[in-house]
């Protein structure tokens, strides 16, 4: 699959998981996880074919856009220790912060590029299969545009307490999991020079990606 298309259906993705910074989360709480990336799903797909400063790749926007709406949805502590691996438990407090940090930006700046790209997709959710005392479900939706559908689906996790409610920790475009992704990245970089060669080569990364704009 080429990165084009790669980008295009990752901002499908993105879209998708922005939505869940478009309503109150008391609101979001209390809803189904399916039920929730259907009807956020389409608020948010409408609103960026509405947006003509998101469709033409205004990027200080689209980051700013990501970092304040998707990410307090995403639990995003376990995603990045996931994606590191074992060595994320003998990392030190101060790695840890800079691991998510730096993740948090490379992941950003990665997809808010391909927000752009949303044109006339809509999004279909199936049915799940669980019980309604699961805390942990995969949310299955099909992505129909262009071309032939795509399979696009959801890790969640139920969160209790202060801001109580479904989250995402994992990802699956074109049948590839995001974390899953990143962790053998990862664990070439850290066998290679460790924890702190790892957040150096993060650190890198963003920056090349940031003068690129």
């Amino acid at each position: 699959m080429k990165r084009r298309t790669l980008g295009r259906f990752a901002a499908i993705l993105l879209a998708t998981s922005l939505s869940f910074g478009l309503s109150p989360l008391a609101h979001a709480a209390d809803e189904a996880p399916e039920v929730l990336v259907k009807r956020l799903s389409d608020d948010v797909l409408g609103a960026i074919k509405a947006d003509k400063s998101l469709q033409s790749g205004d990027t200080a926007r689209l980051i700013a856009l990501v970092d304040s709406k998707v990410m307090p949805h995403v639990d995003f502590a376990r995603m990045t220790a996931s994606a590191v691996g074992p060595a994320w438990r003998q990392a030190t407090p101060e790695q840890q912060k800079r691991l998510q940090d730096e993740f948090k930006t490379l992941l950003v700046r990665t997809y808010s590029g391909a927000l752009s790209q949303v044109a006339d997709e809509s999004v279909t959710v199936k049915p799940v299969r669980a019980q309604p005392t699961d805390t942990e479900v995969v949310v299955r939706t099909e992505v129909r545009g262009r071309g032939d559908p795509i399979e696009l689906d959801y890790r969640m996790e139920k969160t209790p307490g202060q801001g109580a409610g479904w989250k995402i920790y994992n990802l699956n475009v074109l049948g590839v999991w995001l974390v899953e992704t990143y962790r053998s990245q990862f664990a070439q970089e850290i066998n290679a020079k460790g924890v702190d060669g790892l957040i150096a080569s993060l650190s890198e990364r963003n920056r090349t990606n940031g003068k690129k704009g």
